[in-house]
């Protein structure tokens, strides 16, 4: 360690906070937490600290910041840019949040739920169907992602189109500062004009900042039908216009829209039991889902889209089951993709309307300077966030290919910027692009961002060597 505390001592402190039991030193304990889910970084730790409360995470910081030990928060694990992952070093704790997993109260009236920041997402969404409402933040990793990671990486999703993302649904937030100092912001207001709206400094920095410890959450009335269709098109501009159309007819009921391309569907057919091809097959695919909708508007409505060669099939999900067949189709592209073998991924944004744009110029920039590259498409095009993922068919040619990682993602996200977006859309900066941020901020972006970093954690000990 670098802290002037040596860490016998150390730790003998930690567990008078926090119980003997809940500093994890064991190699065989401390593993699961030293790697993230795509295995790109691994770290070293001293220790895994998992407190219980708001007021034990308190006195883990102030002993921290008293003695100079950095410290890494961690959720569920399931980030994928190494944000949750402590380096190499070997002188960063690792803050576990698994243990604050109190759901505080539920305000059916006010439609708000106060959580602890190590609940599950799913757990959240669980406990507002019971007094029958909506959380609506859904991700594929809802089962073990947790609310506090969800908020410090602003998470995104499926239903982004309908209720925004996850910064858009929390009203209030509790935070523990660098120092210790608790910050306790669970207001249930939706409107509070006083001052700096101090919580969205917060969500998304990547617990650079402070440690959310729990969060004031909106709920919303729980949808009473849902229809849920896949169907097929013939590009990605033709995705974009029927979700215009889409928008036209039945504005908010639209709460998803997802685009899959032949690609992304083949490989999950291929390495993912149980799935079968919902038509006879088409280059570009569609996931949308109606909540609330009439199901003979939806369903007047898009056989007005047959009849016009806007879609060229449909299949329309019957029982619940058959959606979740669907949506699995969607949700087991990354799945695929992993047991298919490494490749280079992008979460990128650009406007709605650039989307088909974006993909062919990106296509064909890579095509030309990586020929034989294979291209996975997917993504949540109904709020511009695509998933474009790259890799080559054989293994071996893939190995050569992932060495030129580098001029890859500068080929990528100089196109993003060009068209005005943002080269990371929902899953942060992490480790795997806190330099590459760097060619595409504003010198006065970046100064106000550290700037920012310095008002709240001077000494620099919260998660160190992420985002900025």
């Amino acid at each position: 360690m670098t802290a002037t505390l040596p860490l016998p001592d150390l730790l003998d402190r930690l567990r008078a906070i926090v119980g003997a039991d809940n500093v994890l030193t064991a190699a065989f304990d401390v593993e699961p937490h030293l790697v993230e889910l795509r295995g790109l970084y691994h770290g070293a730790t001293p220790a895994v600290v998992r407190p219980k409360t708001t007021a034990e995470v308190a006195a883990i910081l102030r002993l921290a910041s008293e003695h100079g030990v950095k410290i890494v928060p961690q959720g569920g694990n399931t980030g994928l840019v190494g944000g949750q992952t402590p380096s190499e070093t070997g002188d960063e704790l690792v803050l576990s949040l698994t243990r604050l997993d109190r759901i505080r109260e539920i305000d059916r009236i006010n439609d708000t739920m106060t959580v602890e920041a190590g609940v599950t997402l799913a757990a959240v969404q669980e406990a507002a169907e019971t007094v029958d409402r909506l959380f609506p933040l859904s991700l594929a990793a809802e089962g073990s992602c947790t609310i506090g990671g969800n908020l410090a990486t602003n998470a995104g999703g499926t239903q982004v189109i309908a209720y925004g993302n996850a910064r858009d649904l929390v009203l209030g937030l509790e935070v523990v500062l660098a120092d210790g100092r608790v910050l306790n912001g669970l207001g249930k207001l939706r409107k509070d004009n006083t001052g700096y709206d101090l919580k969205h400094l917060f969500i998304g920095a990547e617990g650079t900042l402070g440690v959310i410890t729990a969060a004031v959450l909106k709920l919303f009335p729980l949808p009473r039908t849902q229809f849920t269709c896949w169907l097929d098109v013939a590009s990605p501009a033709a995705a974009v216009a029927l979700l215009n159309a889409a928008k036209s007819a039945f504005d908010a009921q639209l709460t998803a829209f997802e685009l899959v391309s032949e690609t992304a569907l083949g490989l999950v057919l291929q390495h993912i039991p149980d799935s079968a091809r919902p038509t006879a097959g088409s280059p570009w695919y569609v996931l949308a889902e109606f909540s609330d909708a009439d199901p003979a508007s939806v369903e007047r409505w898009l056989a007005a889209r047959l009849e016009s060669g806007e879609v060229g099939d449909v299949v329309v999900a019957q029982t619940v089951m058959q959606a979740q067949k669907l949506w699995a189709l969607r949700e087991c592209i990354s799945e695929a993709q992993k047991i298919e073998g490494i490749s280079i991924k992008h979460d990128i944004a650009v406007p709605v309307s650039a989307i088909p744009d974006f993909l062919k110029r990106a296509d064909a920039a890579l095509a030309e300077a990586f020929p034989g590259i294979r291209v996975v498409a997917f993504g949540h095009v109904g709020d511009g966030n695509l998933h474009y993922n790259l890799s080559r068919a054989d293994a071996q040619d893939n190995a050569a290919f992932i060495a030129a990682q580098p001029a890859v993602h500068r080929c990528v996200h100089d196109i993003v910027h060009a068209l005005n977006g943002s080269i990371s859309a929902e899953h942060g900066l992490g480790q795997l692009k806190r330099e590459e941020i760097r060619r595409y901020k504003s010198p006065v972006e970046l100064a106000a961002m550290r700037a920012v970093k310095q008002a709240f954690d001077p000494a620099g000990l919260m998660n160190p060597g992420k985002l900025i």
